[in-house]
């Protein structure tokens, strides 16, 4: 099978190294996002800066303009860079660049995009537990944010906790499918939590307990059985985490 012009180029480019966390050969726009973002993290383009105009971006990265422009929109969504109309792309917050010392680059894009599935399927299963939570399922999951309560507490990340916490509501949904898929992620819910509980545990101790905080509006809603709360607290907390990713060093 013959490969594209525009394949080859970025093969033959800084790209090349760029691959997925799946095994699978990353998309052109994904190799190009993740190119971008390291120069932004990495100071090349400063915060509220104006990025490259998009044919010199395609230039660059042997790219054409259709996969530059499914870059920049995945940056404008994760939070990175705004579009000022007639003006071009600007830089809306420089990530800390000790991110890559909790994630390689190529796999930031894949992290992203856990989270955004999570944003779609979790508050659904929220909801579910909200209604259908029983006893025995309550007990398991205040021992998750009891547990999560002490690592922030003793200044502890809590990766396992917090997926743990997250597994519990799951579980209290009472469908298999909701436990199966909170399990097949578990890996990747796990290096999103390790990159954003370890970035938070760099700010002030208040920012970490923001965090708890959202899990226990999640708490609470669960509690009153009022699916509808339930599923907003949890969205909110996911795309929080989300945002946090890619937050500067001076953020709370």
């Amino acid at each position: 099978m013959h490969r594209t012009k525009e394949a080859t180029h970025l093969a033959d480019s800084p790209l090349a190294s760029a691959s997925s966390t799946t095994g699978q050969s990353p998309r052109l726009s994904t190799a190009v996002y993740e190119r971008i973002l390291e120069m932004i993290a990495r100071g090349d383009f400063q915060q509220n800066s104006r990025l490259p105009a998009e044919l010199t971006l395609c230039e660059k990265f042997g790219a054409s303009r259709p996969v530059v422009r499914e870059a920049l929109a995945q940056l404008r969504e994760d939070g990175v860079i705004v579009s000022r109309q007639g003006s071009g792309s600007y830089v809306k917050q420089r990530p800390d660049p000790s991110i890559f010392a909790l994630a390689p680059i190529d796999s930031l894009g894949d992290l992203q995009r856990c989270f955004e599935f999570r944003e779609g399927i979790e508050p659904i299963a929220t909801a579910l537990a909200a209604r259908r939570w029983d006893d025995e399922d309550r007990e398991r999951i205040e021992a998750c944010a009891a547990a999560l309560d002490r690592c922030v507490t003793e200044g502890e990340i809590g990766t396992e906790e917090d997926c743990a916490f997250h597994q519990a509501i799951a579980d209290a949904t009472h469908n298999a499918y909701h436990r199966t898929v909170q399990l097949q992620l578990r890996t990747h819910i796990l290096a999103g939590m390790n990159v954003t509980r370890s970035l938070s545990l760099r700010r002030p101790r208040e920012r970490t307990r923001l965090v708890q905080d959202e899990h226990f509006a999640i708490l609470d809603a669960l509690w009153k059985r009022d699916p509808d709360k339930a599923s907003e607290n949890m969205r909110t907390h996911i795309c929080n985490a989300r945002r946090r990713m890619f937050e500067g060093s001076g953020s709370m």
